[in-house]
C-alpha cells in the first residue's frame, strides 16, 4: 500500500483555516448559496454514496473528507491536498467518504463563468497557457498555496459583508486567473474561446441541456455547433468520456429520478417525459445506471432520505 507523503505545513495550515471558516460559515447541510455570489459551502456529517449530479462548470475543494467522482468510464479521487475542476457540464456520480458528526465533510464550490473567464483572458492578454491537447472537462490538481490564500479570503468577506460587493469580485478574478495559468488552465482557457472546438462542444453541451427530451439525430446536432459529424463525435467524448447520444440518456436517467423522487411521478410517466417511449426500455436503462429498477431504487432514496 502506498503512503501518502506528509502535506506541506503552510497547506495544511490553510488546509486547517478553510475548514474552520467552512464549518462557521456553511450553516445547512446541502450547502445554500452564501451571501457571496456563485461561492457555496457544503457541511456534510455522514458519509453518501451513489451521488449522481449534474455538475455545472465549477471549482470543487474539500477541506475535510474525501470523494471519488465517476465520468463515463474514468475514475476521479479528491481530497484536501487536491481541488478538482469541472469546465463543462457533466453528468456525474460518486461517493462522499470520511464524513462523521465528529469529523464532518467541509467543502465549497465557486461556480465559473466562461463569460468571466473570456473577458479575463482579454484584459490580461497576453496570457501564457501552456499549450496542450485538450482533454476531458474534469480535471483533479493538487491544490497550492496562493489559491488557497485567495479562497480564505475570499470566504473571509462573509465576516464583512459591507466589502463584499467591492472585494469579492476581485478575488474572485483573482481565483480564476491562478486558475489559468494553473498546470491544467488551458482546459479553461479553450472553453472561454469563441472559435475553438471545444468550446463548440459547449455549444452542443447546452443544446442537449435544453433538448434532451427530444429525439437526437446527431447531424442536425453537428450542423447547430459547425461541426463535422466525426468531429463532433470525436472532440465531444474526448472532452465529457461519452457519445452525444450516451450524454443524452444519462441527462434523460438523471431527470426522470428526480421526477420520481421530488414530483411523486411514476415510473412510466417519468420515462415518457424524458423522451422515452417504450416502459421497458426505460426501465432496462435506468436499472444499468442506478443498479436497482426506478420504483425499488427511489424507495431506497426515500428510505435513506427520512
Amino acid at each position: 500500500m502506498t503512503t501518502l507523503p506528509p502535506p506541506d505545513s503552510t497547506l495544511e495550515l490553510q488546509r486547517q483555516e478553510l475548514a474552520a471558516l467552512i464549518q462557521r460559515h456553511a450553516g445547512q447541510p446541502h450547502g445554500p448559496a452564501s451571501a457571496i455570489e456563485d461561492l457555496y459551502l457544503t457541511c456534510y456529517q455522514e458519509e453518501i454514496r451513489g451521488m449522481p449530479a449534474l455538475a455545472q462548470p465549477a471549482l470543487c475543494i474539500l477541506a475535510q473528507g474525501s470523494k471519488t467522482l465517476i465520468l463515463g468510464d474514468e475514475h476521479y479521487a479528491y481530497d484536501p491536498l487536491h481541488y478538482m475542476v469541472v469546465s463543462v457540464t457533466l453528468p456525474i456520480s460518486g461517493a462522499l467518504l470520511k464524513a462523521s458528526p465528529e469529523h464532518p465533510a467541509l467543502g465549497l464550490r465557486l461556480d465559473i463563468d466562461p463569460a468571466q473567464l473570456s473577458q479575463l483572458i482579454a484584459e490580461s492578454s497576453p496570457m501564457v497557457v501552456p499549450n496542450r491537447p485538450s482533454g476531458l472537462g474534469l480535471y483533479v490538481e493538487k491544490s497550492d498555496p496562493q489559491l488557497l490564500d485567495a479562497l480564505i479570503r475570499l470566504i473571509k468577506l462573509l465576516d464583512s459583508p459591507r466589502d463584499i460587493a467591492i472585494l469579492a469580485p476581485m478575488i474572485r478574478r483573482e481565483i480564476f486567473y491562478r486558475l489559468l495559468r494553473g498546470p491544467q488552465g488551458y482546459r479553461l482557457y479553450e472553453i472561454a474561446l469563441a472559435n475553438s472546438q471545444t468550446h463548440r462542444v459547449c455549444q452542443a453541451i447546452t443544446w442537449l441541456n435544453n433538448h434532451y427530451h427530444q429525439p437526437l439525430r446527431i447531424e442536425d446536432l453537428a450542423r447547430e455547433v459547425n461541426l463535422s459529424v466525426s468531429t463532433l463525435h470525436h472532440r465531444f467524448k474526448s472532452v465529457t468520456s461519452m457519445s452525444p447520444l450516451q450524454y443524452q440518456k444519462q441527462l434523460r436517467l438523471q431527470e426522470a429520478r428526480r421526477l420520481m423522487f421530488n414530483e411523486g411521478l411514476e415510473a412510466a410517466v417519468a420515462g415518457y417525459r424524458v423522451g422515452y417511449e417504450s416502459p421497458s426500455q426505460f426501465s432496462r436503462e435506468y436499472s444499468r445506471l442506478y443498479g436497482a429498477p426506478p420504483i425499488r431504487d427511489v424507495a431506497r432514496l426515500r428510505a435513506s432520505a427520512s
